[in-house]
């Protein structure tokens, strides 16, 4: 079966391409056909569901912050760029990784990783956490003027942004580079660290790893609290390229902050999806949890035949079950398969 045959199948199946209004009963993955790498889900206060992704060429055209709209989690509207200017800090660079969205008092925050311009003295610079506003969930979202935090490598990528019931913390999770999963509180605005806070690390590497452990590096946090525990999701070791071997792992705690409990991998590669991970989580109308992730399809695993293996991620979708105090997928991995829909709003 050709590709535009199969897409019209998977249309067909998900209720996309008949014009029904209705919430579709099934779906088979994926949702998103396109590279859209590190999906961040958030509903908005009208129950539109929106997804950010990283940064990916579409028709010739660069997007720096990807963002489409959903009304059931499964029949999606791409919506262009969320970050159309690039911030003045990094305006000669195209580096915008691993957006987060929050909403608070109305307005939307924007936490994404991205590459600053080069210096004389720094030819090539790290990585820095930065943050954007917008008055609505699409944006257009606008860069704060200077970068949150910057650093080496690829240390400072992922943020992820979280606000405890428990003790009313703003908190921000990132980290990658080799380095620890890390947290720390922000300030009031959103904008910046809180005055004398620090950085707490949460989840270490594996040192001196063997080539099949997926804690070789950690990225990619997603905090859900539910029954008392904050679970950490998080993915580990090669996103992408010829060497891709990713997985998402999940810890937990009694504290936003720590410590966490491994609780082991509980999505890795399965049929025809390889490398899958970078996950959020989101619940439809009844409030079931299902975690959204991006993993390569083996049939098509670049978007243009002078790509690098295994760089055309696209977005997943399945659904969470809890077993013993810990989050499974229900079916036990990537889905290929026809499955029940998500309830829509």
């Amino acid at each position: 079966m050709g590709w535009s045959a199969a897409f019209l199948c998977l249309a067909l199946l998900t209720g996309a391409a008949d014009g029904s209004r209705g919430a579709p009963a099934t779906y088979a993955n994926p949702v998103i056909d396109r590279d859209f790498p590190d999906p961040a889900i958030l509903q908005a206060p009208d129950g539109a569901y929106y997804a950010y992704a990283t940064q990916s060429a579409h028709d010739g055209h660069m997007l720096n912050i990807q963002v489409a709209r959903s009304a059931d989690l499964v029949r999606w509207e791409q919506l262009g760029d969320a970050l159309p200017v690039k911030p003045v800090w990094a305006s000669r660079t195209q580096d915008f990784w691993a957006p987060h969205v929050v909403r608070h008092d109305g307005r939307y925050y924007l936490y994404y990783s991205a590459r600053p311009d080069p210096t004389p003295a720094d030819a090539e610079p790290g990585l820095c956490l930065a943050v954007a506003t917008a008055e609505r969930p699409e944006g257009p979202f606008t860069d704060v003027g200077h970068p949150l935090q910057c650093g080496s490598g690829f240390v400072n990528i992922d943020p992820m942004a979280f606000d405890d019931p428990a003790t009313g913390r703003r908190l921000l999770y990132w980290g990658s580079g080799f380095g620890p999963i890390k947290v720390q509180e922000l300030a009031p605005d959103r904008i910046s660290f809180a005055p004398g806070s620090r950085p707490v690390e949460l989840v270490q590497v594996h040192q001196n790893a063997g080539p099949d452990d997926y804690q070789r590096l950690v990225e990619g946090a997603w905090v859900v609290l539910r029954g008392g525990w904050y679970y950490l999701f998080y993915s580990g070791d090669a996103c992408c390229g010829p060497n891709a071997h990713y997985a998402v792992m999940v810890a937990r705690s009694r504290h936003a902050t720590g410590p966490f409990q491994p609780g082991g991998v509980i999505l890795a590669k399965r049929g025809l999806w390889t490398a899958p991970g970078h996950n959020s989580v989101i619940a439809d109308a009844r409030g079931q949890l299902w975690i959204a992730y991006h993993a390569v399809d083996t049939r098509w695993p670049r978007e243009n035949p002078a790509d690098e293996l295994n760089t055309r991620r696209v977005m997943l979708l399945d659904r969470l079950v809890w077993r013993n105090g810990w989050p499974r997928l229900a079916d036990g991995g990537p889905t290929e398969t026809v499955q029940g829909a998500p309830a829509a709003p």
